[in-house]
């Protein structure tokens, strides 16, 4: 898995050669999703990056004596978005919300001097990934001129989109966000560099949604004692 500086080379040498990619960011919730469902297996061998989005997973590859480095998916989004910036490669906006997809284009603007943003789209509840409706929607990228799109569906949509795109519009990049362009709108709040710091940052976010993050987190810190002694079998 790449670090950083080596992932955004590489994206900066496709961006510049017209060359599409998959961008996937692996964590604990991906390889639950992973031992359980084969479809999303072959979709994440679909992809092109994979870098390691969840101190967990750096922790693992250490135990295995295989370290990578931390690349935590929301923290790339400006970067990737400056690097689209300056090879004059416009981007799209995939996922979410209108109204938070609209906030996110205002501060990436913002902060990133000369970026277009030529597409924002929030598909409908209940979007099939790999159905008609992508299809249409990676076509309506593809006519705007767009060649990076961030998606922000969760996993496992996002990751299946961005393989399908692969097929579909196989000049465009994907990059798989998650809730990154909800921060970067504000619709989220993120927590503090300090709770980051101390790799709690799962913490804050079950908290603030215990409803719909709780179980996650219980299945996520169910697979570690096995991932753990994996990991220790593969030194």
């Amino acid at each position: 898995m790449p670090d950083a500086g080596t992932l955004l080379s590489e994206v900066r040498r496709r961006l510049q050669a017209g060359e599409g990619f998959a961008l996937a960011t692996i964590n604990l919730d991906h390889l639950v999703k992973l031992a359980r469902d084969p479809g999303f297996r072959a979709v994440y061998a679909a992809q092109d990056l994979v870098c390691a989005d969840g101190n967990p997973i750096v922790w693992l590859s250490k135990l295995a004596r295989k370290p990578v480095s931390l690349v935590p998916g929301s923290d790339m989004i400006l970067p990737l978005a400056q690097q689209a910036a300056r090879a004059g490669v416009p981007v799209a906006l995939m996922g979410s919300t209108g109204e938070s997809l609209a906030a996110a284009a205002v501060a990436l603007n913002e902060r990133v001097s000369g970026l277009q943003i030529l597409a924002a789209i929030a598909p409908p509840m209940g979007f099939d990934p790999t159905g008609e409706a992508a299809r249409a929607i990676l076509h309506q990228i593809d006519a705007s001129g767009a060649r990076l799109v961030f998606v922000a569906l969760g996993a496992p949509k996002q990751e299946a989109f961005a393989a399908f795109g692969r097929e579909v519009t196989p000049g465009i990049g994907f990059a798989s966000i998650g809730a990154g362009l909800d921060f970067i709108s504000g619709r989220q709040n993120r927590a503090p560099d300090w709770v980051k710091a101390i790799a709690m940052e799962w913490l804050w976010r079950m908290l603030s949604n215990p409803r719909r993050l709780a179980k996650r987190y219980l299945d996520c810190a169910l697979i570690l004692p096995g991932q753990a002694i994996n990991a220790f079998r593969q030194r």
